[in-house]
C-alpha cells in the first residue's frame, strides 16, 4: 500500500509528465490510492468525474430502486451533539461536521447504484464502497484552482424553501465560516484568492425528494510550476474544510473523540488528472459494504446556533441515492 508521501510524489511526477490518473485519498490520509487510467480494470473500479468516465455502455439494474433506513436513535445522536456543543462553548471549535453511520437495506448491488445514480462525482470500488457526490473539492485548469464548498440543505417542497435556507441564521453562519476557511486554505497554495460566487443554489433530485443545497465558488492563481506540485497542493488542502470544520486542526481532534471510528474513504476525496487538468470531488453521499451488509454515512455541520432535532433530521434526509 502506498503512503501519503509516496502518493504525493507520484502525483507530482505523473502530473508533470502529463500522465492521466485517478487518485483516491481517505479522510485520515492513511490509505491513499492512485491508478494510471489505462491500467484500471472496470470490473473492479468505476469512476465518473463530471462526465469523464470508464463506464461507457454499461446498463444498470432496471427494477424500482428501494432503500430502507435504520438510523441511530435520537438519544444516541443527542449524546454526540451535546459533546460538540460543549466543545463549542469552550471555544475549541465553532463549526464541526458530525457524521453518523446508518445501516440500510438495498435491492441492488453497489455497482448498480453507481450505474443508475446521477451525480457530478461517482466512484465504485468492488467489495468496498460506492460514492455519488454532488460536491466539488477543487478543480485545477490553466493555472487556476477553484473550490466549491457546499453547506446548507433543505427540502425543495417546503414553501419558500430557497428564501428560508438563504436567510436561516444558523445556515448563513455555517456557510460564512466554511467560505472563510476555504479561502484561507487556497491562500496557502495560490495567490489573488477571491470569492467568485457566494451562496448560490444547487438542485439535487433523489429517489425520495428534491433537495436544495447552497454552494459558493472561490478561486486563486497558481504559480507557473504548479503541475510539478499537484500532489503537494492537494494534500496541503486536506481534509476538506466542508466535512471537517474550523479551526481545522482542533476540530479534527474533536471529531475523532466524538465519532470514535475512522471515517476511512468517507469524506475523503477522489479525482482525475486527465493529462492537463484536474477535477475532484468530496466523498459525501457514500455507502460502504460491511459484514455482508450496507452502511450509509451522512452528517452535517454543528454550530452554536444548531438545533439537535433539525440536525438529526438533516442527517437522515441526506440518506438518499440520486436515482429518479
Amino acid at each position: 500500500m502506498l503512503t501519503k508521501s509516496n502518493i504525493k510524489e507520484l502525483m507530482n511526477t505523473l502530473s508533470e509528465r502529463g500522465v492521466p490518473y485517478l487518485f483516491i485519498i481517505d479522510f485520515e490520509q492513511q490509505k491513499p490510492m492512485l491508478f494510471k487510467l489505462d491500467e484500471i480494470d472496470p470490473q473492479k473500479i468505476l469512476y465518473f468525474v463530471n462526465g469523464f468516465t470508464n463506464n461507457e455502455g454499461c446498463a444498470g439494474y432496471l427494477n424500482k430502486f428501494e432503500l430502507v433506513k435504520h438510523p441511530v436513535k435520537y438519544q444516541e445522536y443527542l449524546i454526540k451533539f451535546n459533546q460538540i456543543k460543549e466543545e463549542i462553548s469552550y471555544g475549541n471549535t465553532y463549526l464541526l461536521n458530525l457524521t453518523c453511520e446508518t445501516p440500510i437495506e438495498l435491492n441492488m448491488s453497489l455497482r448498480d447504484v453507481f450505474i443508475r445514480s446521477n451525480a457530478k462525482y461517482k466512484l465504485w470500488i468492488d467489495e468496498k464502497f460506492v460514492c455519488f457526490s454532488p460536491e466539488t473539492f477543487v478543480t485545477i485548469r490553466d493555472g487556476v484552482i477553484r473550490s466549491f464548498p457546499m453547506k446548507g440543505t433543505i427540502d425543495a417542497t417546503i414553501p419558500e424553501a430557497e428564501n428560508i435556507i438563504l436567510n436561516d441564521t444558523k445556515e448563513s453562519a455555517e456557510h460564512y465560516t466554511i467560505v472563510d476557511l476555504i479561502r484561507n486554505d487556497l491562500n496557502s497554495v495560490s495567490k489573488h484568492v477571491k470569492v467568485v460566487k457566494f451562496r448560490y443554489i444547487d438542485t439535487i433530485i433523489t429517489h425520495e425528494k428534491i433537495l436544495l443545497q447552497v454552494s459558493s465558488e472561490i478561486c486563486g492563481d497558481l504559480d507557473s510550476n504548479y503541475l510539478s506540485r499537484i500532489g503537494d497542493i492537494i494534500f496541503s488542502l486536506l481534509p476538506a474544510g466542508s466535512v471537517s470544520g474550523a479551526p481545522k486542526k482542533k476540530t479534527i481532534e474533536i471529531i475523532r473523540a466524538v465519532e470514535k471510528r475512522e471515517r476511512g474513504y468517507y469524506t475523503g476525496i477522489f479525482g482525475i488528472f486527465d493529462g492537463k487538468n484536474l477535477d475532484s470531488g468530496v466523498m459525501i453521499r457514500y455507502i460502504e459494504e460491511r459484514n455482508n451488509g450496507f452502511i450509509y454515512r451522512s452528517g452535517g455541520g454543528i454550530t452554536s446556533f444548531s438545533s439537535p432535532e433539525k440536525e438529526y433530521k438533516e442527517m437522515i434526509d441526506k440518506i438518499y441515492v440520486p436515482i429518479i
